[in-house]
């Protein structure tokens, strides 16, 4: 039996999840392009970029034939989503999923990491004491995430989509490691 070719890949989940990193590693497996939503949305100063920008954005970054996305911004779904074959959805426990949050919040904090657009972590203060902090809206997100999905995945819409659910981080190494690489896929794909 052979894997159906894996040549637009959707990965959503909670923030924190996990969904850049696996998005990064199925990019270096398969060989797609990546494409982080979050450096689409944010311009410099933590500013959300208009949403018909954003649309023009992700349009543009969505243009070739094989790429792998990550973010949950619904305003750009219906462009992800119609031309994708695949949603890898991280469906983890809360408590895995904060953890995860507080590590990598700590980190960018303390390395003053840039992210996307010239922009950094806020200091902890904001994080941990702010109607903005990333902890509440994981916290706000995941409930609601874990009942959209579902449903949505449910839509004729998006019934050409593989889904693809993954509960916990052995079942997520499990399902990469299965997946051809860049070069089993050239090797195996039929001549022109």
């Amino acid at each position: 039996m052979t894997t159906p070719a894996l040549q637009r890949i959707a990965v959503v989940g909670t923030s924190g999840s996990g969904k850049t990193t696996l998005a990064r590693q199925l990019s270096g497996r398969l060989g797609l392009a990546h494409v982080e939503l979050d450096a689409l949305h944010w311009d410099p100063g933590w500013v959300p970029t208009q949403a018909e920008i954003f649309r023009q954005r992700a349009d543009a970054a969505l243009g070739s034939d094989a790429w792998v996305v990550d973010g949950n911004h619904p305003e750009v779904r219906d462009l992800i989503w119609q031309r994708a074959d695949t949603v890898v959805w991280l469906d983890y426990r809360l408590a895995l999923i904060m953890w995860r949050l507080t590590l990598r919040t700590f980190r960018r904090v303390a390395t003053r990491e840039v992210l996307w657009n010239g922009n950094r972590e806020r200091d902890l203060h904001a994080h941990f004491f702010s109607r903005d902090s990333i902890f509440l809206w994981a916290l706000r997100t995941y409930g609601q995430r874990r009942r959209e999905y579902p449903v949505l995945l449910a839509m004729p819409a998006y019934a050409h989509l593989r889904a693809v659910r993954l509960r916990s981080p052995r079942a997520t190494n499990t399902w990469l490691a299965s997946l051809p690489s860049a070069q089993e896929l050239r090797r195996s794909s039929p001549q022109r």
